[in-house]
């Protein structure tokens, strides 16, 4: 399904593939993750029953959509329609915009070094597989 020379529905898959992937991350990291930053486990439960709780992974969701749009209109520009040019793509994201970012500001708020290493490892698994499903399925 393709529109103005993107594929949506590569686009809607790789960022719910993205989201769900995340969810697998964080729960398998959730006890680390809390404590680098900062909170007890029962901070963490508290703060998962405060009314909006739900709110940040609706963004997740809708910014893990805005960034694999991008990236398919990225990956269609420089025509790295492949699986291979597709994690190549990611990956040069990844590591140009997203872990330079994590890294800066985690290092001004003098964040516990897990933290990038977490998140950042996060954000690569999402790039990597938008780039290989955007790439694979044709931006």
């Amino acid at each position: 399904m393709t529109f103005a020379g993107l594929n949506y529905l590569a686009i809607v898959i790789a960022a719910v593939a993205a989201w769900l992937a995340g969810a697998v991350w964080y729960m398998s990291l959730g006890k680390i993750w809390t404590a680098a930053l900062g909170k007890t486990p029962e901070q963490a439960l508290a703060e998962s029953k405060q009314p909006g709780a739900y709110l940040p992974f609706i963004y997740t969701f809708v910014a893990e959509l805005i960034m694999a749009w991008v990236l398919a209109g990225l990956i269609g520009h420089i025509g790295a329609l492949t699986l291979r040019g597709g994690l190549i793509s990611g990956a040069f994201c990844w590591a140009g915009f997203v872990i330079t970012t994590l890294f800066v500001n985690n290092r001004f708020a003098k964040r516990d070094w897990r933290l990038i290493w977490i998140d950042g490892g996060h954000w690569l698994l999402v790039l990597l597989l938008m780039g290989a499903i955007i790439g694979a399925m044709g931006a």
